[in-house]
This record gives C-alpha cells, sequence and structure tokens, in this order.
C-alpha cells in the first residue's frame, strides 16, 4: 500500500510540473502594436513549435528544463529569439519590428514615431538602400551628388579651389539646414559644408529628407530642412561583407570597405575609407579647380542586446583629411614663386562619439536615450593668413513614444550646445566669446481623427543661454481621399542662433569677422503641402504624379557687412529689419514598368530679400530647375541609366543674371555574383563655367573669384568595382 501510494505521489508530481511547462506569448508589430497573426516559434534545437493565432496568441506545451530559447520569424518583420526561464509567472509580449527590406515598404525614423512612409503627415522623401548603393558606384567619396539629386535641393560650390560645396533647400543657404545621423545632429558652424563631402554613401542604409521648418523636431537651425542619414546596422545570422575601389578620369581613387555582424547578444558594424585626389587644373589657367585631397574616414559600432527589446548602440567616427588649392605651380613646388604665391590649405581632423540605447517595452512604450559629443579641428593656412580652432559640440536627449488607440504620442527633453575656441595664435576678435547651450522639451501626437484624416499637432520649447525663450509650435495634415490620392499640409515655426562663421565665407576672410553684437535669433515661418496620386496597373506598372508647393518667411535674417568687400575688410553680422522670403512649387512624375524607370520632375522657386529693394533676389538660387531620369534592367545581369538636368538662371549679387545651362549623365552596371562593376560619366557635355567667364581674377598672389554659379571641373569619368558577400 505504501508502494503504491509513493508511486502515485510521483506521478502526480511529475504530471503537475509537465503541465508548468507551457510557454505563451503574445506577438504585435512594434510600431503599431497590432497583434500578427500566423508567426513561427519553434523551441531551438527541437521540431515543438507553433503559430500565433488572430489575435496574436501562442502556446508551446511540453517544455523542459529551467529554461528555453524560442525563435521567432514572420515574413517581413525581423527575427527574434528569446530565451525564458520556466515556469512562466505570466505570458511575454513580444513586440517584432517590421523590415523594410524585406516588406518593400520605408520606415522613416527622422519624424520620431517610426513610421511608415506612407502614413506620415509630414512629407518625407527617402533615398533607399538602393539608391544609396547606385551612389557608391558613382562618387563612393560623399554624398554630395545624391542630395543633390533630390527636387528642391541644391549642392552648390563655393569655393573654385577648395571644392567646399553647400546643400541648399528650398532656395535658402546651407547655414538654414540641419543633418543629423542617426537623429544626432552632425554638423555645424565652423564646420562648415565640408561634412557632406566626408561622409561616405556605403556606410548608410538610406537618407531622409524633410523640407520645411523642422526646428519642434530637433531644435533650432532646421529652417529650410533636415537631413537625417541612417546608419546601417548588423542584422541576425546574416553577416555583410563588401568593398568598393574606384579610379576616375579627374584623378580620384577610393578604397572603401564596410563589415557587419551579430549574434544573439553582440553585434557590430565597420566602415574604413580612403580617398585620394590629385590637384587638377581643368581650364589651364594655372589655378587648380579639383583640389588635392587625401581623406581617411573610420566609423566602427557596436551593438549590444541585453533582451529582446532592448539595443545600446555605440559609435565612434573620426576624419581626418587634408585638403589644398590655390596656385598649382605653388602647390606643387611648395615654395613661393614670383607671380604664384597663392595657395589655401584645410587640414580637419573630426572626431565623434555616440551612443543610442532603445527599450521597446518600457511600460507599453518605446523609450530612447541618445547623446553624441563631437570635436572637430580646422586649420585654415593661405599665404596670407593663418588660422585654427576646434569646435566642441554636443546633443543629448531623452524621449518616450506610446501609442494610445488612435493617438501616437511622443515626448521628451534634450540638452545641447557647442562651443568655439580659436587658436591663441590666430588673430581674430572672437577669442574664447562662442559658448552656447540650450535645453528643450518637445511633445508630438499623431491622432488619426478618422480613417481619411490624420493630425500631427507639435510643440517645442527651448531656452537658449544668450538668446533666450522660443516656441515653437507645428501642425501637420494627412488626407486620404481615397487609396490613390492623398494631400499633405504642415507648417511651423523655426529659429536660427547666431554663428560667425558660415560656408560662404572665403578661408582669408575668418580672422575679419567680428564679435556678434546687436544681432537677434532668426525666426522663421515655414508652410509646405503636396497633392499626391497613385496608381498600380499591375504589379509591375506603377505611376505616381506629385504636385507640392512651399514657403518659407525668415525674419530678421543676418546679413555680413559689407557685401562684396575684398577679404581684408573686417566683416560684422548685422540683423535686417525686412524679412527674407522663399516660396515656389515642385511638381515630379515617376512611371514604373517591368524593370524601366521613367521619371521627370520640376521646381520653380522664388527666393527675395525684402530688406534689399536693389538686388531682391537671393543669389545663387535658381528659379527655374528640371530634371529627368530614365532607367533600365535588360536582365539580372545588365543595366543602363541616363540622368539630364536644365538649371536655369540664377541672380548674383549685383543683380545680374546668369544663363541656364544642362549636365547629362550616363551610366552602365554589370552585375555577376558577387561582383557588380559600374562605369558612370558625369558632365557629358562637358559645361563649365570656366567656358563663360574667369572665375580668378587679379592679382592672382592674393586673388579675388567671382561666384560660383556652375560646375568648373567639366566631364568627369569613373571605373568602380564591388564585391559583396553572398550568404549560401
Amino acid at each position: 500500500m505504501r508502494f503504491f501510494s509513493l508511486l502515485l505521489f510521483g506521478l502526480l508530481v511529475s504530471t503537475a510540473g509537465f503541465a508548468q511547462n507551457i510557454f505563451r506569448a503574445v506577438v504585435l508589430d512594434s510600431t503599431t502594436r497590432e497583434p500578427l497573426i500566423g508567426v513561427s516559434a519553434v523551441v531551438h534545437g527541437t521540431t515543438n513549435g507553433g503559430a500565433t493565432d488572430n489575435r496574436g496568441r501562442l502556446a508551446l506545451p511540453n517544455l523542459n528544463g529551467e529554461t528555453a530559447q524560442i525563435d521567432f520569424s514572420y515574413l517581413g518583420y525581423q527575427p527574434r529569439s528569446v530565451r525564458v526561464t520556466l515556469p512562466q509567472t505570466a505570458p511575454l509580449t513580444l513586440l517584432l519590428p517590421p523590415d523594410a527590406e524585406q516588406l518593400g515598404e520605408v520606415i522613416v525614423t527622422s519624424t520620431r514615431t517610426n513610421s511608415r512612409l506612407e502614413d506620415l503627415p509630414t512629407r518625407v522623401e527617402v533615398l533607399g538602400e538602393e539608391e544609396v548603393q547606385e551612389e557608391n558606384g558613382i562618387k563612393p567619396g560623399n554624398i554630395a551628388s545624391l542630395l543633390g539629386d533630390i527636387a528642391g535641393t541644391q549642392i552648390q560650390p563655393t569655393s573654385p579651389t577648395t571644392g567646399n560645396a553647400d546643400l541648399r533647400i528650398q532656395g535658402l543657404q546651407g547655414r538654414y539646414s540641419q543633418i543629423l545621423r542617426d537623429g544626432l545632429p552632425l554638423l555645424g558652424g565652423y564646420a562648415g559644408g565640408f561634412g557632406i563631402l566626408q561622409i561616405p554613401p556605403l556606410d548608410l542604409r538610406q537618407i531622409e529628407l524633410i523640407k520645411g521648418s523642422s526646428s519642434t523636431l530637433y531644435g533650432g537651425g532646421a529652417i529650410a530642412g533636415l537631413v537625417n542619414l541612417v546608419s546601417k546596422t548588423p542584422r541576425l545570422g546574416d553577416p555583410q561583407y563588401t568593398v568598393t575601389l574606384n579610379q576616375s578620369t579627374l584623378r580620384e581613387s577610393n578604397l572603401n570597405g564596410f563589415a557587419s555582424g551579430r549574434n544573439q547578444k553582440l553585434g557590430y558594424t565597420l566602415y574604413g575609407g580612403l580617398t585620394r585626389q590629385q590637384d587638377v587644373d581643368v581650364d589651364g589657367d594655372n589655378f587648380v579647380d579639383v583640389p588635392r585631397l587625401r581623406n581617411l574616414t573610420v566609423h566602427p559600432r557596436l551593438f549590444w542586446y541585453p533582451n529582446v527589446h532592448g539595443q545600446l548602440a555605440v559609435g565612434y567616427t573620426g576624419t581626418f583629411e587634408s585638403r589644398r588649392g590655390g596656385d598649382q605651380r605653388r602647390l606643387r613646388d611648395g615654395r613661393d614663386v614670383p607671380g604664384h604665391e597663392y595657395f589655401v590649405t584645410n587640414l580637419l581632423q573630426r572626431h565623434t562619439f555616440d551612443a543610442i540605447y532603445t527599450q521597446d517595452s518600457v511600460a507599453g512604450g518605446n523609450l530612447t536615450l541618445k547623446g553624441t559629443v563631437s570635436s572637430f579641428n580646422r586649420e585654415v593656412t593661405t599665404n596670407t593668413v593663418a588660422f585654427a580652432a576646434r569646435q566642441l559640440s554636443y546633443y543629448s536627449e531623452a524621449s518616450y513614444l506610446h501609442r494610445l488607440g488612435r493617438h501616437t504620442v511622443v515626448g521628451g527633453l534634450n540638452f545641447n550646445g557647442e562651443a568655439l575656441r580659436p587658436d591663441l595664435a590666430s588673430l581674430t576678435p572672437l577669442l574664447n566669446r562662442y559658448t552656447y547651450s540650450t535645453v528643450g522639451a518637445f511633445a508630438q501626437d499623431d491622432w488619426q481623427v478618422v480613417r481619411p484624416l490624420t493630425v500631427q499637432l507639435g510643440l517645442r520649447v527651448d531656452h537658449q543661454n544668450q538668446y533666450g525663450n522660443f516656441v515653437l509650435p507645428r501642425v501637420a495634415l494627412l488626407f486620404r481621399a481615397n487609396e490613390h490620392l492623398t494631400a499633405r499640409l504642415n507648417g511651423g515655426l523655426g529659429y536660427r542662433v547666431p554663428v560667425p562663421y558660415v560656408n560662404e565665407l572665403d578661408e582669408r576672410q575668418y580672422p575679419q569677422v567680428q564679435l556678434l553684437t546687436n544681432v537677434q535669433a532668426e525666426r522663421s515661418l515655414g508652410l509646405n503641402g503636396d497633392v499626391n496620386w497613385t496608381r498600380s496597373f499591375s504589379p509591375e506598372v506603377r505611376l505616381n504624379i506629385n504636385q507640392g508647393f512651399f514657403y518659407t518667411r525668415l525674419n530678421h535674417p543676418m546679413v555680413l557687412r559689407p557685401e562684396e568687400a575684398p577679404v581684408t575688410t573686417p566683416l560684422a553680422w548685422q540683423s535686417e529689419h525686412r524679412p527674407v522670403v522663399s516660396q515656389g512649387l515642385e511638381t515630379y512624375v515617376r512611371l514604373q514598368a517591368h524593370g524601366t524607370e521613367l521619371y521627370l520632375g520640376y521646381v520653380f522657386t522664388d527666393a527675395r530679400r525684402h530688406y534689399d529693394p536693389v538686388h531682391p533676389h537671393v543669389e545663387l538660387a535658381a528659379r527655374h530647375k528640371l530634371a529627368a531620369v530614365a532607367v533600365q534592367e535588360f536582365s539580372e545581369h545588365w543595366g543602363a541609366g541616363i540622368e539630364a538636368s536644365y538649371t536655369g538662371q540664377q541672380y548674383l549679387p549685383d543683380g545680374s543674371t546668369t544663363p541656364g545651362y544642362p549636365i547629362v549623365a550616363l551610366l552602365a552596371r554589370y552585375v555577376t555574383g558577387p561582383w557588380t562593376v559600374v562605369l558612370n560619366a558625369e558632365n557629358v557635355l562637358d559645361y563649365r563655367q570656366t567656358r563663360h567667364e574667369a572665375v580668378v581674377l587679379a592679382p592672382f598672389n592674393n586673388p579675388e573669384f567671382r561666384p560660383l554659379w556652375a560646375p568648373v571641373e567639366g566631364r568627369v569619368v569613373n571605373l568602380s568595382v564591388n564585391w559583396r558577400f553572398l550568404k549560401k
């Protein structure tokens, strides 16, 4: 009797323990929080598995041991693995993030809600991984020309000898645009426009552009718009290795490499790139049109996944560059030769450290903590000037995203600043006088009022240590008339605090810039809208027509006086009482059909300085710009494309106008296995400003330069070879 009692007790205990080992979970979309139906889940190393029901629920019985690893997979979503302790005290809630590459959809991060492109009230233009990879075969050294291909943007060269360039958005100078990397401010102030010339495409997954006032999202500076560069991240079980080698007829050589990998707990990405550009005098005037350039860029990142919903990414970016221009004989001889004394050298170093922590399951919402510190050193030397300074910039932010029914709410706090310290040997009145700090709070609500209408309400309040308080409201509307027709309208306020150095300055003018006195912060009102019609006639035929408009009013614009002054004249910033207004229209048509893509776009820009009745037009803002692209995939191996643009007249500072000019580019691509070979020709018609006028003016030992309104480097052909590891 005692034996049977012990046997029965043992069976009851083992049965009870066996019944406890049941794994339960609810699987949701990480962005919408909607249940996912049919998600596969398997106990690692076994055939024990199942799928979620119509409420996203899952139960896996018969689990043995104290812990178990469950592998989740679902088409269009990133795979996840979870290690759980048994028995469970409560069902696990698992958030699966969408995989934009598998879905064929675009997930936008710059608006903070991680939403699909078509669901955003704010108009965002995205260059995806395919466009970025293509640019890597055309211009591996930087993304400047890629940004210039977007409607409403313009890459404006600012120096005929150092190759510096300005990114203009909707007719406004580059100082009114903000550049971010993974949602963290990247460039600005003393860094000037060299930044966009130092960012390689191989390191990026996509580029997001928001045109119009965006200060509510990321603070001051984003009056004309913002660009967010999204870095590549490692994928579980999918290592990536790629190398690109490029050579151009303008004597530019590039060697770039990227690698990434990830396991359950750790991951990494690593980019390294070298650019070597020899000096080239295209027009034969003894002054280089393409500078001598040496650039090394490294960007390692480490990723830690403490749990299934958390991620910590820590990175470092180092950029080391030497850029030399001027009289070619002086540059090559390395010593003064009578009549050939002028040279300009920029030695640049940037060290940036950043960290981003995300947790997707904090009280039902997403918590993000991020910060960056950047040190930028620039030494400028000419035959008449020696100037050096260091700019220290920092940014930190905590934000929280939560979805409540029809509302997607995000709010947060941030603290940022920058300080400029000229070298003690640099003769400048700005010594130790430029230190800014700003503390801000922001909130945004994406509210789906009814199914066709989504309203986005945003508010930011900033306090700046020298220029006081800024209250920045913003409203955006998305209306879906039907499955084909949508309309967007958004507007908001913005601001920019004064900084002494801007991209348009000649290097010799840096010591002439005076203290910032009697100047105000620039404030703006921006309004953007568009109507978009899309129709898919079959899975492979799609037509898209878009009509948009923009309006920006910039109050208290800062102007450097005197304008058009010799480089030895003291320069002072002053705030004007009447505004700058930039307005215009954007139109494009895109057709995709059976491996063929056709694009036609037109932008009209009217940018005026109301404070200057004599010369009211903003200089070097093209009034008309027409672009056309045709791409054809002939087979799985061969593809080709042609791109043509026409830039209309531009106004010069003296009120005169420039002629319009065309630019044509041709591309051929061959792909076989892991190899991609690209042959590309830019500016096939060899249009150059120097064919119309000299850009370097006497005296040649300390020259004056005409404003650049067209290319000076002429035709260039490049051949690139890319090897990419393909997982078997």
